[in-house]
């Protein structure tokens, strides 16, 4: 299955480094977090890869450039698109399609439609590792037949904040308060092909309308994560996850 990955966006500027490439491509451990949250798919056996590209996109297509020599360009109705086939870094297959400077998270998302065959599909952010199952996820996906599921876990971030009922469905979904110490949106979706119905154009916020519509329609539904995520919004959470990469102790690190 299909790994849609959102690594276009301005992001947060955690340093320097960030102000020259995409967050996504800052690097913990010698390589981007990028890498590391396709290495946490690939584990699990998936390894076909769309990568939603905007802000400093040439630096993630230089960086694949880089470390692979069979590269080749599809032209999709006059769309510049990357493919990389038969990678000397990994054996997956990444797709780097340009979403966009400006775009928002769901008009990316609705930007690459075409390119998912109208199949269910993984959907994560470019700056955060877990070390969920995937194929459990993904197992409780199916067997609940809901439109969405997203990855809900218990921590102080400002994400999106999840009302769940008893039944594991998200009943709302709100911008977090700063006094929230409750259940936030961790991404590490997936999402079947009628999600589209709920994207507009690019100005369309995947946190805001569709989730929220989602939720009251009872298409939501949340699977509960008591392991280790962290997202990279700073620079004292990079050093964290470097420092646990260094100590061989980084929980997302199965491989």
């Amino acid at each position: 299955m299909k790994t849609v990955l959102l690594a276009g966006g301005f992001g947060s500027r955690i340093s320097e480094e960030s102000a020259f490439k995409p967050k996504p491509m800052v690097e913990i451990g010698g390589k981007p977090i990028l890498w590391h949250i396709m290495k946490e798919f690939a584990y699990y056996g998936h390894t076909e890869f769309i990568i939603c590209a905007g802000y400093k996109q040439e630096y993630i297509k230089e960086w694949y450039f880089i470390h692979n020599s069979d590269v080749t360009f599809d032209f999709r109705n006059n769309k510049n698109e990357v493919s990389i086939h038969h990678s000397h870094l990994e054996p997956w297959k990444v797709t780097i399609v340009d979403t966009g400077y400006n775009t928002m998270t769901g008009g990316r998302i609705k930007r690459i439609q075409e390119y998912v065959d109208g199949e269910p599909f993984f959907m994560t952010y470019g700056d955060g590792v877990c070390d969920v199952d995937i194929n459990k996820l993904l197992d409780f996906h199916k067997n609940h037949g809901k439109t969405a599921t997203l990855t809900a876990v218990k921590l102080a971030q400002d994400k999106g904040v999840l009302n769940i009922g008893g039944d594991n469905a998200v009943k709302s979904f709100r911008e977090k308060n700063v006094n929230d110490g409750v259940t936030i949106n961790a991404g590490y979706m997936v999402l079947e092909p009628q999600i589209f119905n709920y994207l507009t154009d690019d100005s369309c916020v995947f946190e805001k309308e569709p989730l929220t519509k989602l939720a009251n329609e009872g298409q939501l539904m949340s699977y509960i994560h008591t392991g280790f995520w962290q997202c990279m919004d700073n620079v004292r959470e990079k050093e964290m996850l470097e420092k646990l990469l260094f100590n061989n102790a980084a929980p997302w690190k199965k491989w």
